[in-house]
């Protein structure tokens, strides 16, 4: 289903409007099943009659539709004469294309694309003899072609533009057109969703009148003004889905959890050797202000890298102890709840020994719940827990098993949330007597539109600004194809910064040919154009240590070893012990070693934006400046060294999140990898509509305020239907 009222007429399936063999096409290609999902299967462009779509860039390897006219057709013979080909030449007046057919399959062609004629083509672009051409294409008579076939296309495409749809081998432009057609007249059933007031007062045109000029414009004008409609339908409903899911959190019951005075929390806040930043005060202040509310915080938590999130967080978490409740926070992976759990214990110091001889009065027990743990150490921990002797819990999915049981579960915290599916959050947040409080943070940043879409149920908190001492990471690019040397000073660099007393990381894509997984061992397109695996940590760990960074400290770490000798590796780089850490992104998020200035990232042009400015965010963390260098083989005009540019060329977390997101494109706003859904973004893009969707949200909190259940709008509750499926129903109710 797609997110606009449908009534039925718009929820038939397509098999009677188009029959079962074109219904059974649209569905496994396109996955349009119903009359209304055609309807809101959108033109991705438009080609205008008398200015003919450009051939001069078009792509290798990929099935296009070319609006040209045929500038030559003739007949050539091969094989002793036996067999023979059409060539036909098409042109758009800057370029042109060579279109061929074999065999029997010349002769309707042969007849049909004189010189002259325009005409629709549809294909997969290919290469012969270093000239581009589309082999045995479909096509469409537009004009200039002769009988039936050439009047339907002048009577289909009776408007001033032509819209070519989103297509597939299977299924060109022309026939989705054909198909629009057939189903075009119920849209006039189309149930609209926005309240009349609000479509008024905006100058929207009315549904139907919308899904008419997106199919089937007369101009320009009508596709814009159809497209500033649907982009409002798209914002609004999902505002009004998030806006009803933060109305219903505010119902759900709360234990409050409010910081007993000279308690944890302030014995904690008087030992700290360094003052928090504005920033952390004024978060710290949204966040206690929530857990006073007797109803469930639901907030999210974002920042640069290393803005002190953590410490956020934990004096959070010793407000809830200090209330009478615990906490738990989940980490994605071992290494990293291990790091929590060893700064946190450090942090708190003897305010971390509850129960135990030379703890503080006020001390609380922090215990670490992961899978790897040994079976004595296990029952201790889920001791702690069931018995309220200890306060803070930090784990991993070990936490979510059935045996864990709290005595008073206050807060949970959840670390880099993108790992988690919202089923895990919602086995953690079920262990409370009642709905405990919630705090997801995520040390990507995040642009403030897609907060409002991705994150739109949460209120959410912002961390800007890097503590005191932190120091300037300079990044650049080592073309290590284009100039070799450059890599050899890069190890020279490293050499340098380990006899100036401090470490290095080295990032490798993957661990090794017997270790990686099935996953790891999938090629991308890049791989199979360059026909070599990705840099392993195991080879490369070798031949540093014999080589460039040979007589020095070198350990590997990575997800594979087991959790006792990561967590050694990890301690004796973390005590100055190893002076080169080469490693898979298991380092991304939480560690933190001050004295690890350098890093070298290898084939960096195989990780995103974001996760490239996350591994930097490792070094840097102490007083001396960090150096963060992208090694990359691709050629410097690729767009893989074109992202490596703009990681280096700013520190900015928000603008490269937003580069990121350019690149990725916004996938399903309601958790796509999490329900497997497919996306309910149409038209609006949420990097570029951030007006819409920020008048849109305000117009959702004012109606779902004034009207919870939609009783007096049943066209938009028609509409909220229709977006929440089952699976995007659960995701939110969970989220």
């Amino acid at each position: 289903m797609v997110c606009n009222g449908f009534v039925p007429a718009l929820e038939e399936s397509l098999k009677k409007t188009l029959g079962p063999a074109t219904a059974k096409v649209m569905a496994e290609h396109l996955d349009l099943h119903t009359v209304g999902d055609l309807l809101h299967h959108y033109p991705r462009r438009y080609a205008e009659r008398g200015e003919l779509t450009t051939l001069s860039d078009l792509p290798l390897d990929e099935h296009v539709t070319v609006v040209a006219q045929v500038a030559t057709a003739r007949v050539l013979k091969f094989n002793n004469g036996r067999g023979q080909r059409l060539e036909v030449t098409i042109t758009d007046g800057s370029g042109q294309l060579q279109l061929v057919f074999f065999g029997r399959g010349i002769h309707k062609p042969h007849k049909d694309l004189l010189p002259g004629t325009r005409a629709m083509f549809a294909g997969k672009v290919s290469a012969f003899n270093r000239k581009l051409q589309l082999a045995h294409p479909a096509y469409q008579l537009l004009r200039g072609g002769s009988g039936a076939e050439a009047e339907d296309a002048v009577e289909s495409w009776a408007g001033a533009l032509i819209p070519i749809y989103p297509a597939t081998a299977k299924l060109e432009s022309w026939k989705i057109a054909k198909a629009v057609d057939a189903v075009l007249p119920s849209a006039q059933d189309a149930v609209d969703p926005l309240p009349p007031s609000l479509r008024q007062g905006r100058g929207l045109v009315p549904l139907p009148e919308a899904l008419l000029k997106i199919h089937r414009p007369h101009s320009k004008a009508d596709v814009e003004s159809a497209k500033d409609r649907l982009k409002w339908d798209e914002a609004f409903v999902l505002q009004v889905a998030l806006a009803r899911r933060r109305f219903a959190e505010t119902q759900l019951p709360a234990v409050p959890r409010r910081p007993a005075p000279d308690g944890l929390l302030d014995a904690f806040d008087a030992k700290l050797p360094f003052t928090l930043t504005d920033g952390q005060q004024r978060v710290s202040k949204e966040i206690f202000d929530d857990l006073a509310n007797e109803h469930p915080m639901h907030r999210l938590l974002q920042g640069e890298v290393g803005s002190g999130k953590t410490m956020v967080a934990l004096r959070a978490m010793l407000a809830v102890v200090d209330a009478g409740g615990q906490a738990a926070m989940l980490a994605p992976t071992e290494v990293l709840a291990q790091q929590h759990h060893r700064s946190i214990t450090e942090m708190m110091g003897e305010l971390a020994e509850g129960g135990m001889l030379g703890g503080a009065e006020h001390a609380t027990k922090v215990v670490l719940l992961t899978g790897s743990m040994g079976a004595a150490a296990r029952r201790q921990a889920l001791l702690d827990l069931a018995t309220a002797e200890a306060g803070i819990v930090i784990g991993t999915h070990a936490l979510i098993e059935d045996k864990v049981q709290f005595h008073d579960l206050g807060l949970v915290v959840v670390d880099e949330q993108h790992r988690f599916g919202v089923e895990q959050r919602d086995a953690l947040r079920g262990k409370g007597k009642q709905p405990p409080h919630l705090l997801v943070m995520t040390a990507t940043p995040i642009p403030r539109t897609v907060a409002m879409t991705v994150f739109g149920d949460l209120e959410t908190s912002v961390l800007d600004q890097l503590p005191a001492g932190r120091s300037p990471i300079a990044t650049h690019v080592v073309p290590a194809a284009d100039k070799p040397h450059f890599l050899a000073r890069a190890w020279e660099r490293v050499r340098e910064e380990v006899e100036n007393g401090h470490q290095a990381y080295v990032v490798c894509p993957r661990i090794g040919d017997d270790l990686d997984d099935k996953s790891a061992k999938k090629k991308s397109a890049e791989d199979e154009a360059e026909k070599r695996p990705p840099l392993a940590v195991v080879e490369v760990a070798e031949q540093l240590t014999a080589g460039p960074l040979k007589g020095l400290r070198v350990e590997v770490l990575h997800g594979r070893m087991a959790p006792d000798d990561k967590d050694a590796v990890m301690r004796a780089f973390a005590a100055g012990e190893v002076d080169v850490l080469v490693a898979t992104t298991v380092i991304e998020v939480g560690v933190n070693v001050p004295n690890a200035t350098a890093m070298v990232i290898m084939d960096a042009d195989r990780f995103g934006v974001s996760q490239l400015h996350q591994l930097r965010g490792r070094v840097g963390r102490g007083s001396a400046p960090g150096l963060c260098l992208l090694v990359s083989e691709m050629p410097e005009a690729s767009p893989a060294r074109a992202r490596l540019g703009a990681v280096a060329a700013t520190l900015d977390g928000f603008e490269l999140s937003r580069i990121d997101l350019e690149q990725r494109r916004e996938g399903d706003v309601l958790g796509q990898a999490q329900s497997g859904v497919r996306s309910s973004l149409r038209v609006l893009a949420v990097i570029d509509d951030e007006e819409i969707i920020a008048e849109a949200r305000e117009e959702a909190v004012r109606i779902v305020s004034a009207d919870p259940e939609l009783t007096r709008l049943p066209a938009l509750r028609t509409a909220l239907d229709a977006l929440l499926d089952k699976d995007r129903e659960e995701y939110l109710d969970k989220g």
